[in-house]
């Protein structure tokens, strides 16, 4: 933890804190936030300190981070607990290739590795699985799935996801970490679209040793597309009959007033300490795990 404060101040980046408790949390429909009443409202844990921290932005702060707690109903397992600890930063005037650069920085200092290497995720379905991600028909996708013994009726990104996760993932990173770029646009969450590739989005993703490090964006800064995108997952949790959250309209509002042209990356710590002391489970590198909070 020292060391990565040391990284930060010797960079100029800026410590912050903001809040746990929320008006709004994500829509996302792969993340269940926890719910908190409170004198006739409700209040939402964390999943991450993104939109709070793009407000900060938008304000003006310039380069900031934050550790903090996070809370999402993941069941536990290996690499999830329900409460974690989270990093997160973002650099005005950086787009994601450059702040993969910083990333790497850091994880060289953390990790026994010496650099790190980088595949878009075009070139990584191709060269594992045969298939262009971004025109392979959903016939092609099932096709390659079959090997899985899966049954079920998925999205053309369920199947994309599902390729990834059980396929792919589990093999990447095996010796230096591993970034991977330029997702389709379809996956975009809160990232930018790639003007001359309107079918690839300005995210990457870190993986070392099997595990999903971290999720990063070259940030979007429009509202009404961001708009757009909130009230598409809050269909999809409609139609999956999830609860349906509130949009955080301050975020928005930020957007509104101008958030800088900026990347962003947030990191699981847990699971970054986990690699970097050759552990197996997150619960071994936690004071408390759930199972013992």
């Amino acid at each position: 933890m020292q060391q990565l404060r040391d990284f930060f101040a010797s960079k100029q980046i800026l410590e912050v804190n903001t809040p746990l408790l929320s008006q709004a949390t994500v829509s996302n429909p792969y993340i269940a936030s926890f719910m908190v009443p409170y004198a006739n409202n409700t209040y939402y844990l964390q999943t991450s300190p993104e939109y709070a921290m793009k407000r900060l932005l938008a304000a003006g702060s310039g380069a900031i981070y934050q550790i903090c707690q996070a809370f999402r109903q993941d069941r536990p397992s290996r690499l999830h607990n329900y409460e974690f600890s989270i990093l997160e930063w973002y650099r005005p005037g950086l787009n994601h290739q450059q702040l993969m650069d910083e990333v790497a920085e850091m994880l060289c200092l953390l990790l026994p590795c010496q650099h790190t290497e980088r595949l878009s995720y075009q070139e990584l379905f191709s060269q594992r699985l045969a298939l262009n991600p971004h025109t392979a028909t959903l016939k092609q996708l099932q096709k390659c799935a079959a090997q899985l013994n899966f049954t079920g009726d998925l999205s053309r990104d369920g199947w994309l996801e599902l390729l990834m996760s059980h396929l792919i993932e589990p093999q990447l990173g095996t010796t230096v970490p591993v970034f991977i770029y330029d997702f389709p646009a379809s996956q975009a969450a809160l990232a930018k679209i790639i003007p001359v590739k309107p079918d690839v989005a300005a995210r990457f993703e870190v993986y070392y040793r099997g595990v999903e490090l971290g999720n990063g964006f070259y940030e979007l800064q429009d509202s009404q597309e961001q708009r757009r995108r909130f009230e598409q997952e809050l269909m999809a949790r409609q139609a999956q009959q999830l609860p349906i959250v509130p949009i955080d309209e301050n975020l928005l509002a930020a957007l509104d007033y101008g958030l800088p042209d900026c990347s962003g990356i947030a990191i699981g710590l847990e699971r970054l300490m986990m690699l970097a002391l050759g552990c197996n489970n997150i619960a071994e590198v936690m004071s408390f795990d759930s199972a013992r909070a």
